[in-house]
């Protein structure tokens, strides 16, 4: 992970991987033609980075008749050790030319100061020779450049750069910057890499493009890759987490086209790389939820009849349209739970609510409910069901304590809602959470069954016919309990 407080950048020369391999392979000419390594104590270190320079160019770039520097760029192969044949045929050929002689002004290379240091009196002393007919003294450089795709054109494009003051035609995608900076950098050109940098920081990148970026902020300084960072790096208040929170609480409060937004969300979660993040939020948003529902509810239940009657029923109708519209978002959070697998904690948390249960009851044995909020009580069973449905179908693996308080605390709510007209197309839920509770009461011990199954008589109806949901269930009860000890043994 990149970090914008990680240790300091190296300095770009002496310590530079790059212009540390460049400088091996440039050579000084001697006046009688000789090329000499140049040794590695002539070396320059600990060049101070200050302001380039602004000098307009005394001549025109490669132009033999005034110049007074020549530098000759080569490609530099990798050893047959590195390459295979038809890789190394395929990396010469990459470039339009892999040996390639121009013609440069020593003033205009001072803009750059890996050629300023290169052409200080330190470096050059005696080596460089005059030319007879114009009698100016001539530098000579041999300057070898990897093998890459375009490297020696991208050479020449930064040396030609040195040459003016408005970069804009030259770097005018990404793609280009990308290919320039590191050349840049290699030489120095501070010019050329704040024009770069600045030039990345602005625009889009492609995924390829952001993996290039991402490779060379090592070689920027703190200052220059700070922006980049930020974009690319979390800072220590940013997260994955923070941003998936946020998504679902717009989701579910703020967004106009909810139901658009929430199917996105949705794949968003599906498709989230870390299931346990994943988790982590849906509970934080599941837990905010249900505690908007149980506050609404218990003020409902339990009000405040200090004002006068019309206050109080309008903070009724309030305390209930606020349960009913977090209600949806419970169901909508409950079913992506139940989708990734992760509904374990929102089962435990949904069996351990007494006083929550107790409440509704007492809300649904009102009828002040059916004029406001009609569908409330579809809304709280419909999440009661897709959690017991899990469970009986062991998509959630739940202990035998949560599976006994789930059936207990919400079959008297069943109970008590079934009493209540139902608008027709709902009426499949409550036998469906009916079987579903029965299920459940069949994976218990006999005396916890025994209890549960009493309190289900209320399932049956004229037609025994109607309900074979209960009859399997005694049955299978019946069954279990007449069982001699002996057999149980023997099984």
């Amino acid at each position: 992970m990149i970090s914008g407080g990680g240790p300091k950048k190296r300095q770009r020369v002496g310590s530079n991987s790059r212009l540390s391999s460049t400088v091996g392979v440039i050579d000084s000419a001697r006046p009688d033609g000789t090329l000499t390594e140049a040794s590695n104590h002539h070396k320059p270190s600990g060049v101070r980075r200050t302001a380039s320079h602004s000098v307009l160019p005394s001549g025109r770039f490669n132009d033999s008749a005034t110049a007074d520097v020549i530098l000759r760029l080569y490609i530099d192969q990798p050893s047959s050790f590195e390459l295979d044949e038809a890789e190394s045929r395929s990396a010469f050929d990459s470039v339009d030319q892999s040996d390639v002689q121009i013609y440069l002004h020593s003033d205009v290379l001072q803009r750059s100061k890996y050629f300023a240091a290169l052409l200080s009196d330190r470096w050059q002393r005696d080596s460089g020779d005059v030319d007879s007919e114009s009698s100016r003294k001539i530098h000579r450089f041999n300057l070898g450049v990897a093998a890459a795709n375009g490297s020696i054109n991208n050479h020449l494009t930064v040396l030609q750069l040195l040459y003016t003051s408005d970069f804009s035609n030259a770097i005018n995608s990404a793609s280009k910057a990308l290919s320039i900076l590191p050349v840049a950098l290699e030489l120095l050109f501070e010019d050329c890499v704040r024009v770069c940098v600045r030039f990345l920081e602005a625009v889009p990148w492609s995924e390829e493009e952001e993996k290039r970026v991402l490779s060379l902020i090592p070689l920027l300084t703190e200052e220059e890759s700070q922006e980049l960072i930020a974009r690319v790096s979390p800072a220590k208040n940013d997260s994955s987490e923070e941003m998936l929170h946020g998504l679902i609480f717009a989701a579910i409060h703020n967004h106009p086209n909810m139901a658009f937004a929430k199917a996105f969300v949705a794949k968003l979660l599906r498709d989230f790389s870390s299931r346990q993040s994943a988790c982590r939020v849906l509970d934080r948003a599941f837990d905010t939820s249900l505690k908007i529902v149980k506050d609404s509810l218990e003020e409902y239940s339990s009000p405040d009849f200090r004002g006068d009657h019309n206050e109080t029923e309008a903070i009724q109708r309030l305390n209930l349209h606020t349960a009913m519209t977090n209600g949806r978002h419970l169901l909508w959070l409950i079913e992506r739970m139940i989708e990734l697998r992760v509904a374990d904690t929102a089962v435990k948390e949904w069996s351990d609510q007494i006083s929550f249960t107790t409440n509704l009851q007492r809300a649904f044995r009102d009828d002040m409910w059916k004029n406001i909020v009609p569908g409330l009580p579809v809304v709280i069973l419909r999440c009661t069901c897709k959690l017991a449905n899990a469970v009986a179908a062991g998509i959630i693996l739940a202990d035998r304590q949560v599976r006994m308080k789930l059936v207990k605390d919400w079959l008297p709510v069943l109970i008590v809602c079934k009493d209540k007209p139902m608008l027709p197309s709902y009426k499949s839920l409550y036998p469906e959470l009916e079987e579903t509770f029965l299920r459940i009461i069949s994976t218990l011990p006999l005396s916890d069954a025994q209890e549960l199954l009493q309190q289900c008589l209320s399932f049956s109806t004229r037609n025994v016919d109607d309900c074979p949901h209960l009859v399997n269930a005694f049955n299978t009860w019946f069954r279990r309990a007449t069982r001699s000890p002996q057999a149980d043994n023997l099984c």
